[in-house]
């Protein structure tokens, strides 16, 4: 269930309008030219912007209207506008993803790749999907390894971050725009439906000829002027509608109107809201449920209206997918309320908003530092961190954060391919639970009720903590409890993940493999023996190209997917490139990031660094042991540790002593006086 704040369903609205405008006035010039033209063609870039006004898109944000002082010199907007003052929309809620690489659309500017039957690919019609994923993705479990060095945790760590910093909504519209055909019920192409079509002969869906899909939202013109050339701006673009940078945005929503419905305002404090009915057996709070009841989240078989569980809020919409992103998600908001207890301890004389905003950059670093320092060197391995990523040199304003469309839409989509079918619920000596039993993938989709009637976080988390990942191979690309049992809320039957995740890429008209490889630094792979090379693989390489005819033709996810490992990583070459350049410019094109000079104070940093998310769930749960890598899978008892026995964040480190601020502020001003005094008396003596 992904709900979309107000202010992303009016800019989404708008922006349908704008390319549905398009649409018809290039079928009408098509028409009378007897030819297919481009909107390019017969539209100027000053007709094209007032349509886009005329829509409802959102005027440009300019760098004059980004405020100076005060807040907005130590805190970062809630919706990331103005964290570049220069371009105050890079990496901003409800703008577009960036493009790298430009779109490939059948049409030249909104058609998805695969829209149009005869159309050519290097001399090859794309296979489709559905057939894509049973043929390549689907395998027996017989297949699945065990990753020995990682723990389960790395793999939902990477779900929850990529929660943080992208989110592109599905078309609000459920029928067909021109024929007003409910897309739940039609086979053919027609915006937003663009269908997953099924082989006849697939028992697994019965008598069903597709799967109903939903095309991604257009991002509106807004902010593109200045990023695209002007032929890529009449190209759709879909919509990164939270901010791309990590800034915990998961804790605290994206928009003024989220963020006031996820705080405690009646609190001193700066406090998160709490759920008012329920708390674990240690005390420890719960998310709050949604507003809007009954919500359509799953209930205890036998459960009556009054024992009803209802969906979680937090700030992303994706809490409720899974109970592993439930449990993170709980955690933090623990985190948060912990912290800033303290604070305002150490602090009685902060404001309530003082004492809030100074947790969330807390917070915000901590993820930071979290993804950074320990999860992301692990993905791409050392060798590879240290040439794409590198050591931080600061804040560049010449960089855009904005999460890109092919890192959104397949690089960071590697993670589904490391999905355990079984969620494993451990009790206090890591063995399995006696009351509560490990689960199956699917019994976990939206089910916040097993959070609270069946033992709370402590299980989940020592699952996560206790449990290796699964080891991603060529031979086991993904679990049946993803390609055959998927849930999602809005549709009322199993989806077919690998499938979903193929189609979008080719919504969003992405480029194929080789093209990405060349803007990798790689060389192009133009046959069976050049695609044997990176996959090393060879009955999978005749698999591959049976259905694709050419390299070039391979969608980039599952291109990305198949290619062998690096050493000491759990990615390929080509997604080593792509994760490691977006993570980059995530952090260069921050103004709030956490090691630049001046966000924390030397000691502050000292403090952050020492903070680790297995002290994070020691702080905000009943789980007593942990390992000191969360990441890392160990046995237990000889690779845990005692909660007491780490390392933790000393909040001393933020005690505002007012007096010594006050006398530090008249030095300050002194000093600046002294200097205008000195430059006062140098120009009269050269004066004289």
């Amino acid at each position: 269930m992904e709900q979309v704040t107000v202010e992303t369903e009016l800019i989404s609205q708008a922006a349908e309008v704008f390319h549905l405008t398009l649409s018809v006035l290039k079928d009408k010039a098509s028409r009378r030219q007897k030819r297919s033209v481009s909107a390019s063609e017969f539209l100027s870039m000053e007709e094209v912007k007032l349509i886009a006004n005329l829509s409802g898109c959102p005027p440009l944000v300019h760098p004059a209207s980004c405020p100076r002082g005060g807040y907005s010199e130590k805190y970062r907007t809630i919706s990331g506008v103005c964290n570049n003052r220069n371009s105050p929309l890079w990496g901003a809620a409800n703008s577009a993803l960036s493009r790298w690489l430009p779109a490939e659309y059948e049409d030249g500017e909104s058609q998805p790749k695969g829209w149009n039957t005869g159309q050519y690919y290097s001399g090859f019609q794309l296979p489709p999907v559905q057939k894509v994923s049973k043929e390549i993705m689907q395998s027996s479990s017989q297949y699945r390894m065990e990753d020995e060095a990682y723990s389960q945790l790395l793999v939902d760590w990477g779900q929850y971050i990529d929660h943080d910093i992208s989110f592109t909504p599905q078309s609000s519209s459920k029928a067909t725009f021109l024929e007003g055909t409910d897309c739940l019920n039609v086979c053919e192409n027609s915006s937003p439906c663009f269908p997953i079509q099924i082989s006849l002969n697939d028992k697994l869906f019965g008598n069903k000829s597709c799967l109903p899909f939903f095309r991604s939202l257009p991002a509106c013109l807004n902010g593109l002027a200045h990023t695209l050339q002007s032929q890529q701006m009449l190209q759709r673009q879909q919509m990164n509608s939270i901010t791309s940078y990590l800034d915990a945005s998961t804790v605290y929503g994206h928009s003024a109107l989220l963020q006031n419905t996820l705080r405690d305002l009646s609190s001193s404090e700066g406090l998160l809201a709490v759920n008012s009915k329920y708390t674990d057996h240690g005390g420890h709070p719960y998310l709050p449920f949604v507003r809007n009841t009954p919500s359509a989240c799953f209930q205890e078989p036998g459960t009556g209206p009054r024992q009803r569980v209802e969906c979680f809020v937090a700030g992303d919409s994706r809490v409720n997918e899974v109970l592993p992103l439930t449990a993170l998600h709980t955690l933090w908001m623990r985190e948060h309320n912990r912290i800033a207890r303290h604070l305002k301890q150490l602090n009685r004389h902060w404001s309530p908003e003082t004492t809030y905003q100074e947790t969330r950059k807390i917070v915000g670093a901590l993820h930071q530092i979290i993804t950074m320092r320990d999860y992301i060197p692990k993905l791409l391995g050392e060798e590879a961190f240290n040439r794409i990523i590198g050591p931080y040199e600061g804040y560049d304003e010449s960089v855009d954060p904005s999460v890109s469309n092919v890192f959104a839409t397949a690089a960071f989509r590697f993670g589904h391919a490391t999905v355990s079918e079984q969620m494993r619920r451990l009790n206090e000596s890591y063995q399995e639970h006696e009351h509560f039993s490990s689960l199956h993938l699917h019994q976990t989709f939206f089910s916040p009720w097993r959070i609270i009637r069946e033992g709370g976080l402590d299980p989940v988390l020592r699952g996560l903590l206790g449990s290796p990942a699964v080891r991603q191979n060529q031979h086991h690309l993904m679990t049946e409890e993803l390609t055959e049992k998927l849930v999602v809320l809005t549709i009322p039957e199993a989806l077919d993940l690998a499938a979903l995740n193929l189609q979008r890429g080719r919504d969003h008209g992405l480029p194929g493999y080789n093209d990405w490889r060349v803007f990798c630094g790689y060389d192009r792979v133009e046959s069976k023996a050049d695609l044997k090379g990176v996959v090393h693989d060879g009955d999978l390489v005749e698999k591959i190209m049976d259905l694709y005819g050419h390299p070039s033709n391979i969608d980039v996810w599952l291109a990305g997917l198949v290619e062998t490992l690096q050493p000491g990583a759990r990615t390929g070459p080509l997604f080593a490139c792509l994760i490691g350049k977006q993570m980059k410019m995530i952090r260069e094109g921050d103004r709030f990031w956490w090691e630049r000079p001046g966000v924390f104070s030397a000691l502050q940093k000292q403090e952050l660094q020492k903070h680790s998310l297995s002290h994070v769930i020691c702080d905000n749960s009943g789980v007593v042991e942990v390992p000191l890598d969360p990441f890392t899978v160990g046995t237990y008892p000889k690779d845990f540790l005692l909660c007491s026995s780490l390392p933790s964040l000393d909040l001393n480190a933020w005690k505002d002593d007012p007096e010594k601020r006050s006398q530090a502020d008249d030095a300050r001003r002194n000093s600046i006086m002294g200097h205008q005094t000195n430059a006062l008396a140098h120009d009269l003596v050269e004066f004289f």
